[in-house]
């Protein structure tokens, strides 16, 4: 199974050719928020290459958020054209997961009883997050929260074992100070840590409406119009 990946939720825009469990190629480019730019080029390059080597191409994946509204559009676009200019499935990954799983893969002696904590940073103190078990069972409904001090006690008070991972988790140090509160750095999504989510998407066959899927913001966009000094 070969599957184009996409991934466009935060700064790096990354996309990758999978296949049967094996990465093909993957273009990320980390210089910060050129996804409207570089991204077509990428997903050109992945079939040119799909086709170089004979692999037919029988998904297209791309995250689906929480992250960054701008990168979530752009990359489900181009997925979404893609995906019915090849008529092939559209996937849709949940970028918390493909951190989660980025963690799993990540060079640490596991016991599997950790409890790990994608973040995505938002504004202020805000982030996007949910509690994960190595069965990518979220263990609360994913959503925003101001971190406090009080953010996530119950289970750090449990004695489980949190690994705090994504950009937004450099804010959580300065307010999460428990023991059993752990961190990964410089931990990121991209296209290729999409790998497992989408082939077992793909055997399980669930897919996304090309026409009326969205990203899956966690919140609603808002836009803000500064206010009249005078208040009218």
């Amino acid at each position: 199974m070969a599957i184009i990946n996409i991934e466009t939720s935060g700064k790096i825009c990354s996309a990758a050719l999978t296949h049967e469990g094996a990465l093909e190629l993957q273009l990320d480019d980390t210089t910060g928020m050129q996804h409207a730019n570089k991204l077509a080029p990428f997903v050109e390059k992945l079939v040119e290459e799909a086709n170089r080597k004979e692999l037919p191409i029988e998904a297209v994946a791309v995250s689906m958020g929480p992250g960054s509204y701008t990168g979530l559009r752009i990359g489900l676009s181009l997925a979404k054209g893609l995906a019915f200019g090849l008529n092939v499935p559209l996937i849709g990954v949940d970028t918390l997961k493909i951190l989660a799983v980025k963690a799993m893969f990540s060079p640490k002696m596991w016991e599997g009883d950790e409890i790990l904590v994608p973040m995505i940073d938002a504004r202020r103190m805000e982030v996007f997050t949910a509690p994960y078990n190595f069965r990518l069972e979220a263990l609360s409904e994913p959503g925003p929260m101001i971190l406090t001090e009080e953010s996530y006690l119950p289970l750090l008070e449990s004695g489980k074992q949190l690994w705090f991972i994504g950009d937004g988790a450099e804010k959580a140090k300065k307010v999460i100070t428990h023991p059993n509160a752990h961190w990964i750095d410089n931990l990121n999504p991209q296209a290729k840590d999409m790998l497992a989510l989408s082939e077992m998407a793909l055997r399980k066959g669930e897919f996304l409406d090309v026409a009326y899927s969205t990203p899956n913001y966690l919140k609603e966009y808002q836009t803000t119009t500064p206010k009249n000094k005078m208040g009218l």
